[in-house]
């Protein structure tokens, strides 16, 4: 009877062990374990992993398991389910902006405002990460900028100089097609998402005419077809089309064959956004010097600056508690560190700036990119993409500004159209004042 009462003591004891914390969080050999949620891509998974491997290097009681989600949509819902059910991740990958607003922060997020790495952190970024006065994230990866890049070689044989207004930009236009050879402006509409870079990355020049442009937008007192600095970008498609300014097969090329024209000085001039340069830096080595890059001109050479689009962000869960909670805040802190900066670029080249301060772009980085920083280190030279400053976004942008750069519809027509096509969205989102 005694050997009895023993074993069952034995197996209680044992059951209470394999519910100790250990299981709950504690690996084996007494290191704390957080979990990191990523998107499934290459491109989020490479970095997780490289900033999990850093942060361990320096602080070896903590371990970092990366997990992955689906992107897209299944992915979205992934992570509102979690969120609410309250089984997320001990931290997690997720976009900034109003996709982010979407996540209801105060009800699911823990706050960072409080954390020194907070101060470190670009303002521009900061907005998208923001709500009701609360800080919650910190950027995962580095910017990434809407402009024109462009053949330096071109612009060294016929004596050109970087243009600061549209002006400027389409005199440049008129003095390469004298010359003769060369496109003055690549399109690549077979690619129809390529069409929009003359519309979106030119919301700088939007919000630096018009500051209230984006609430304006979302709260309906404002549209682009009214608007004369919002109408500019779909001017823009229509202006650069009529003047014959095009490649000849802008309607069939697809976004690999513009990088090739730009890069062996067939076209001078290619309006997209920077995440192509690593494409164009690994398939064109050879030219990768040639390339600069400017933002897309408006109005006032005195207001010229750089649409951004703001890097996702890294944020902690409110079931995220006590030691793991300190943990979780100390890989955010690294994360927006120059060690932090220094371990994604191993992983993975930037397409822009950084959103850290202290951070710098890396040895080898092509000048494209480098011609990003001039922007982000002149105070108002660089501006939020409205993505991230509205949730008012319509499907048909592509196909409508298509429609314009082929001649097919003018400016206020596509502009007008536009104006229909967000107006649905809005109304699903069930936004005040549609």
């Amino acid at each position: 009877m005694r050997n009895r009462l023993m074993v069952t003591a034995a197996a209680v004891l044992l059951a209470l062990t394999a519910c100790s914390p250990g299981s709950l969080g504690d690996s084996d050999d007494g290191k704390l374990t957080l979990t990191f949620l990523v998107d499934n891509s290459a491109e989020s998974l490479k970095p997780a992993e490289a900033l999990a491997k850093g942060f361990a290097a320096l602080n070896p009681d903590i371990t970092i398991d990366v997990e992955s989600r689906p992107q897209g949509s299944e992915g979205d819902n992934v992570v509102k389910t979690r969120l609410s059910t309250g089984d997320m991740s001990d931290i997690f990958q997720y976009n900034s902006g109003s996709l982010f607003q979407a996540l209801a922060p105060a009800q699911n997020l823990a706050p960072v405002t409080d954390q020194p790495f907070a101060a470190q952190l670009d303002e521009n970024f900061t907005q998208t990460v923001t709500a009701d006065g609360q800080l919650y994230g910190v950027p995962f990866n580095a910017s990434m900028g809407g402009a024109v890049l462009y053949n330096k070689a071109v612009y060294a044989r016929l004596g050109l100089s970087v243009p600061k207004t549209w002006a400027e930009f389409m005199a440049n236009n008129a003095r390469i097609k004298a010359a003769g050879g060369v496109a003055p402006v690549i399109q690549t509409y077979q690619d129809t998402w390529t069409s929009q870079l003359f519309v979106l990355a030119d919301f700088h020049n939007v919000s630096a005419a018009e500051p209230t442009f984006a609430a304006d937008y979302t709260a309906n007192r404002t549209k682009y077809a009214t608007s004369p600095a919002a109408l500019r970008g779909f001017q823009h498609l229509q202006e650069v089309h009529d003047a014959g300014y095009l490649n000849s097969d802008f309607a069939s090329a697809k976004m690999v064959d513009g990088l090739a024209q730009l890069a062996e000085g067939r076209g001078a001039h290619y309006p997209i956004l920077t995440s192509v340069v690593t494409s164009l830096a690994t398939d064109h080595a050879a030219n990768i010097g040639d390339i600069g890059l400017f933002a897309v001109p408006g109005e006032d050479a005195a207001k010229n600056g750089l649409t951004v689009w703001a890097s996702a962000g890294v944020y902690i869960p409110k079931s995220t508690e006590g030691e793991k909670l300190d943990a979780a805040k100390k890989f955010l802190a690294f994360i927006a560190s120059p060690e932090g900066c220094a371990a994604f670029a191993e992983a993975s080249p930037p397409s822009g700036p950084y959103m850290v301060k202290g951070c710098t772009l890396p040895a080898g980085t092509p000048q494209a990119i480098l011609d990003m920083q001039a922007y982000f280190d002149t105070p108002g030279a660089a501006s939020l993409a409205l993505e991230f400053l509205s949730p008012v976004k319509g499907p048909a942008l592509e196909q409508i500004t298509v429609e314009v750069g082929s001649g097919i519809r003018p400016a206020t027509g596509g502009a007008a159209l536009y104006d229909q096509d967000v107006k649905k969205q809005a109304q699903q989102l069930g936004l005040p004042g549609w």
